[in-house]
C-alpha cells in the first residue's frame, strides 16, 4: 500500500512539474516567435496567430546588431561592454570570498563568529542604499579610483569595485557553508602531515569545493548581466561603458512601441546567460546543496 501511494505521490509531483513548465515557457515561446515576425504583424496580432499565415524575418535581429532603421541599435557594441563588465566582477568576488570562506571555516581566531554572523547581515543591506554614498566616493577620486575620468578598460573601474562589493556578503556566505561541510578529518589529516594553508588551499579545498564555486559564479554571472541600476548609475549610459541592460532600455522607442526590437534584442541579451547556466548546471545543483547534508 506505501508503495502505490508513493507512486501515486510521484505522479501526481511529475504531473504538477510538467503543468508548472509549461506555464513558465509559454510565454517565452511567444516572444520568440515575435523576434522573427514583421513589424507590422508583431503591432496588429498576437504570436498565437502564427500557426494561421506564418511569415518569418531576420529584420529584427539585423536592426538591434547592426543600429539600422529609424531607433537606436548596434547592440553588438553593448555586448561587448557586458562581457568587459561582467567577467571581472564575477573573478574578483569569487577569489576573494573563497580566501575569507577558507579563513572562517579553517583558521581560528577571536571574533570568528561574530564576523560570521556579521557577513551574513550585511545581506540584508538593500544595494540601493550604497549607490549615493559610491556616487560620492568615486565623484571625489577616493582613493585608488579616480574622480570618473577613466579611459579604456580602467573607465570600468567604478562598476568593477561596486559590484564586487555588493556581492562579497552573499559570496562569502556561501563558500563559508560549503567549505564548513567538509570533512574535517581529511584537513587535520593534511595538517599532521605539514601541510601549509596554501597546500591546503589549492590542492584540497579547492578541487572540492568547485561546485560552490561554480554556483556562486552562476549566480553573479547572471545578475551583473542583466544589471541595469547599478551600470545606469555608475556607467553614465554613455555608448562606450554601457552595457546591454542599458540598451535595452533605449530600444523601446520614445513612445515605448518598438516591439520588434524588444523581441530580437531580448534574445540576444539572454543567450548568454543560458549558455552558461546550461553548460554548469550539473555543478550548479550540487553546489546549491554543499554544506545541507553531512554524512
Amino acid at each position: 500500500m506505501n508503495g502505490v501511494r508513493e507512486r501515486l505521490a510521484s505522479r501526481a509531483f511529475s504531473a504538477v512539474a510538467v503543468v508548472i513548465a509549461v506555464l513558465w515557457t509559454t510565454p517565452t515561446l511567444g516572444l520568440l516567435l515575435s523576434s522573427f515576425r514583421p513589424e507590422h504583424e508583431i503591432k496588429t496580432t498576437g504570436w498565437w496567430t502564427v500557426t494561421g499565415s506564418p511569415r518569418f524575418t531576420l529584420d529584427n535581429y539585423r536592426e538591434v546588431l547592426s543600429g539600422g532603421g529609424n531607433g537606436p541599435g548596434r547592440l553588438a557594441e553593448h555586448f561587448v561592454n557586458s562581457v568587459v563588465i561582467t567577467l571581472p566582477s564575477v573573478l574578483f568576488p569569487l577569489v576573494l570570498a573563497f580566501l575569507a570562506a577558507y579563513a572562517l571555516a579553517f583558521i581560528d581566531f577571536r571574533g570568528r563568529d561574530a564576523l560570521v554572523v556579521g557577513i551574513f547581515a550585511l545581506q540584508a543591506v538593500p544595494l540601493q542604499m550604497a549607490l549615493v554614498p559610491l556616487l560620492r566616493l568615486f565623484s571625489q577620486g577616493w582613493l585608488f579610483l579616480p574622480a570618473w575620468n577613466l579611459e579604456g578598460p580602467a573607465r570600468f573601474g567604478h562598476l568593477w569595485f561596486a559590484h564586487t562589493a555588493f556581492a562579497l556578503p552573499f559570496a562569502v556566505f556561501l563558500l563559508h557553508n560549503s567549505l564548513a561541510g567538509l570533512p574535517r578529518e581529511l584537513i587535520e589529516a593534511a595538517r599532521v602531515d605539514g601541510a601549509s594553508h596554501g597546500t591546503l588551499l589549492l590542492r584540497i579545498v579547492l578541487p572540492l569545493s568547485r561546485p560552490a564555486l561554480v554556483t556562486f559564479a552562476v549566480i553573479q554571472f547572471i545578475w551583473v548581466w542583466n544589471d541595469l541600476l547599478v551600470a545606469l548609475t555608475l556607467s553614465g549610459g554613455t555608448p562606450g561603458t554601457a552595457p546591454m541592460p542599458v540598451a535595452l532600455a533605449n530600444l523601446a522607442g520614445t513612445y515605448g512601441n518598438e516591439w520588434q526590437r524588444l523581441t530580437a534584442a531580448a534574445f540576444v541579451a539572454a543567450f548568454v546567460p543560458l549558455l552558461v547556466f546550461f553548460l554548469l548546471r550539473r555543478h550548479f545543483a550540487r553546489g546549491l546543496l554543499a554544506g545541507s547534508v553531512k554524512g
